[in-house]
């Protein structure tokens, strides 16, 4: 009992480097991801316009409309393709880089896109506004793989879920920061709209010229490189002073667990294939695979694209959509920022499978107020606006940042960067399915059209509640012998990594 006070004054020592840590990655990584996705709605009739122009003064003759959609469609497309190409570069490149140097390379890939579309109306070209989201996808793509698994391996057990879910966070404040910044006050305007989209540069050089100064993963230098040393000295600053002796004992297990998997040799990372074939590591693909898709496929997304058309049927004029707008990315802001106070004391299983209750119910009280809104009964436009404010706010509490920790915390080092490859081509797939399909539900389903949402929301929760244990303030030992329990029915010894030193749940 006497050392509690000293190991609360290192926890708070801890705060300031871990802090400022998770801020230069973040600001670097998820937030370009809610940024990039939001900056792009703002000059879409502009793109339009100079897509038209571009081509009628290049052959002499303009773009009809349905050419002009398939022209803006790509571009909008090329993100996600980029997204799912950088998805699968985030695996080998936080293998061979490390998690810190892959988010600091990461950059290059934005710096690119930003000559492109400072030069693409000197160029008087629109292919490279396409080839300017693909690189912005690619960014994103390993910014959303990277940065969790840094955060992951990067803080203290009582604050790993806090620390991982600053990713939603992040996003979220992307996604609203690019709302403003998209005002017609601002950068949202015919002539400014190349230094709107290249203004994604900025995070990245501050990521540039502040990330270098913290430390590398822990468990990346001490389980990856092996570098002993450099870990102590890594998790030192990282924890305010020295090393914490039972972390470090943590760590240690871990790396022996890992050497005697691969059979006395040192550990290497899995491939894509190993890890499908791993027979003990399939309950927690199917967990990751599940959530990852769901957390793209629930509609989310599309809520945003059908909310200017709420608010334009619910009498707001359409100057002021855009302020309103601005509420949707407040919302998750604001979800996402609760979320993450909540986390450690409710855990990742309720608030996972609570989000995603909460939109089911939300979706069927949307289909019934645009029903009855179609028949004219009053009050439902305003009804239908609630719900898209309360659908965003349940997918902010639970699902979009939940769902970015879970490879962090149920697959070992070994495994780790395999499963954000597989989580990740999934999300950025089922963000592109969504994108390309959401335009047809709504013309074949109408009013209906949030119902295959529904089917999505509902399968979630009732598969990830059966099948996720909780992960809330326990060693990667303890989750795996929960996972044996839960879905084989029976326990694994195995033995606790810190005997009768380890500190009580949290």
């Amino acid at each position: 009992m006497d050392n509690v006070p000293e190991e609360a004054r290192k926890r708070s020592g801890s705060g300031r480097t871990l802090a400022l840590t998770v801020l230069c990655a973040a600001i670097g990584g998820t937030f370009q991801y809610g940024y990039n996705i939001s900056i792009i709605n703002a000059p879409t009739s502009y793109i339009q316009r100079f897509i038209n122009d571009t081509y009628m003064e290049r052959w002499g003759t303009g773009l009809d409309g349905t050419q002009v959609t398939l022209a803006w469609t790509l571009i909008v497309s090329a993100f996600s393709l980029g997204g799912l190409l950088g998805a699968l570069l985030a695996g080998p490149m936080s293998v061979r880089f490390g998690r810190k140097k892959s988010l600091l390379l990461n950059n290059s890939f934005l710096f690119v896109s930003t000559v492109l579309v400072l030069t693409c109306r000197l160029a008087k070209s629109f292919e490279m506004i396409i080839i300017a989201r693909f690189l912005v996808g690619m960014n994103s793509g390993v910014s959303m793989n990277v940065q969790p698994m840094y955060f992951g391996e990067s803080a203290p057990k009582h604050l790993r879920g806090a620390v991982a879910f600053s990713s939603a966070v992040f996003t979220a404040f992307g996604i609203f920061l690019g709302q403003v910044v998209g005002l017609t006050e601002l950068l949202g305007t015919e002539t400014l709209w190349p230094y709107l989209l290249a203004s994604n540069a900025l995070p990245a050089l501050i990521q540039l010229v502040t990330l270098p100064w913290f430390p590398e993963s822990p468990r990346y230098l001490l389980i990856d490189r092996g570098d002993k040393e450099a870990c102590v000295q890594a998790l030192g600053r990282l924890r305010g002073g020295e090393a914490p002796v039972l972390e470090m004992e943590e760590l240690l297990q871990e790396q022996q667990m890992s050497v005697a998997i691969n059979s006395g040799s040192a550990p290497s990372a899995k491939t894509l294939w190993s890890l499908f074939k791993d027979r003990d590591l399939r309950s927690q693909l199917r967990t990751v695979m599940t959530a990852s898709s769901a957390m793209m496929l629930c509609g989310n997304d599309s809520i945003y694209f059908y909310a200017s058309y709420i608010f334009q049927e619910a009498g707001i004029p359409p100057e002021k959509i855009q302020y309103a707008a601005i509420g949707t990315g407040a919302s998750e802001l604001t979800a996402s920022i609760l979320s993450n106070l909540l986390i450690e004391r409710v855990g990742r299983r309720y608030l996972l499978v609570g989000g995603y209750s909460l939109m089911s119910c939300w979706t069927i009280v949307f289909t019934v107020a645009l029903s009855l809104q179609s028949h004219g009964v009053a009050g439902m436009t305003y009804l239908s606006m609630v719900c898209v404010f309360a659908y965003i706010l349940s997918f902010g509490l639970g699902p979009a940042g939940v769902t970015g920790i879970l490879p962090a915390e149920i697959f070992d080092q070994t495994a780790r960067p395999a499963a954000y490859m597989i989580a990740g081509s999934l999300m950025w797939i089922s963000l592109f399915l969504v994108g390309m399909l959401f335009p047809f539900i709504v013309s074949g389903l109408g009013n209906f059209c949030f119902l295959p949402f529904l089917g999505v929301c509902l399968v979630s929760a009732v598969f990830l509640g059966l099948t996720l244990p909780e992960t809330k303030g326990k060693t990667l030992a303890q989750i795996t012998a929960e996972f044996d329990k839960k879905n084989r029915g029976e326990m694994k010894e195995v033995p606790d990594m810190l005997g009768d030193k380890m500190p009580p749940e949290i």
